[in-house]
């Protein structure tokens, strides 16, 4: 039986908004030819997103904003119960917790808003649309900036695990970048400059496929370590019996856990997706 490691859903899902959004962009430059839409205004030659996505092309995109939400959500929820199941460094305070529902609520907030601005696209719901379209902006940036203080208060109680501080600041960026990049797109709209702000709206859509892809940092440990944590922690539960002729508690789960999530960072930083050990240091100094 084929087993999906949980890191597969993000590349999946940026993979799938990424194909979406080239799509949609080569579409309307070398199929439509630059052509001008009924959605688009006067004196407007660069078309929006949603412009695209509105015309004969709208079944891939509303099939791309599900795919993409929903695997994102799902990447989210993965994230969580790794946490609550000891696999990854675990929310141990109760602000942790709130903040990791905090982020999952967001995210399903800005899911809904993606799909809906899909279905009630610009050209036939204009009003409806831009609503969603804030609704899916604003849900994700909320959304980052609660994992975001999530893995900040991760990573002070487990220092240990640096991946937790590049998770934080790979999301910090993502936050400071998206909400410039929204506030410009809002004020190039609201002053009728709608080149300027078509050309943000695609880089914002891009910009997100990267915040996407970021999760697979945050999974991959998990997953990638599952069967030598459970390796270490036998090894180590039957040392310590041995050691204390059985009177010693074994050790707790996640603390194997954490462990082995540095030691993925580590491999993960050090040599890519090869998963190759770091010259002159093995993999028995992480245990």
């Amino acid at each position: 039986m084929i087993r999906l490691s949980y890191w597969l859903a993000p590349i999946l899902a940026g993979l799938i908004w990424l194909a979406t959004l080239l799509a949609l962009l080569l579409y309307w430059i070398v199929s439509e030819d630059r052509t001008h839409y009924s959605s688009m205004s006067e004196g407007q030659t660069i078309a929006y997103i949603s412009d695209v996505g509105a015309s004969d092309l709208k079944p891939l995109f509303v099939t791309g904003c599900v795919l993409t939400t929903v695997l994102l959500d799902v990447s989210f929820g993965a994230d969580r119960w790794l946490r609550h199941k000891g696999r990854l460094a675990p929310n141990t305070t109760r602000g942790e917790k709130v903040l990791s529902g905090l982020t999952i609520l967001f995210a399903i907030v800005g899911t809904v808003g993606l799909i809906m601005l899909s279905i009630f696209d610009t050209a036939r719901y204009p009003k409806q649309h831009d609503i969603f379209l804030l609704l899916f902006i604003a849900g994700y940036v909320l959304s980052a900036v609660f994992i975001c203080w999530e893995y900040q208060r991760l990573g002070t109680r487990h220092r240990h695990i640096r991946i937790l501080a590049a998770s934080f600041w790979i999301k910090l960026v993502f936050i400071i970048v998206e909400v410039l990049l929204a506030v410009a797109f809002v004020a190039m709209t609201y002053t009728q400059n709608y080149n300027p702000a078509a050309i943000l709206e695609w880089v914002v859509a891009f910009v997100f496929s990267a915040y996407v892809f970021s999760f697979y940092v945050d999974l991959y440990p998990a997953a990638a370590t599952k069967q030598q944590l459970q390796v270490s922690v036998d090894a180590r539960n039957g040392m310590h019996m041995h050691l204390s002729g059985g009177r010693e508690k074994p050790r707790r789960e996640w603390e194997a856990a954490g462990e082995m999530e540095s030691a993925g960072s580590d491999r993960t930083s050090s040599t890519g997706l090869n998963g190759a050990a770091p010259r002159g240091r093995g993999m028995a100094s992480n245990f």
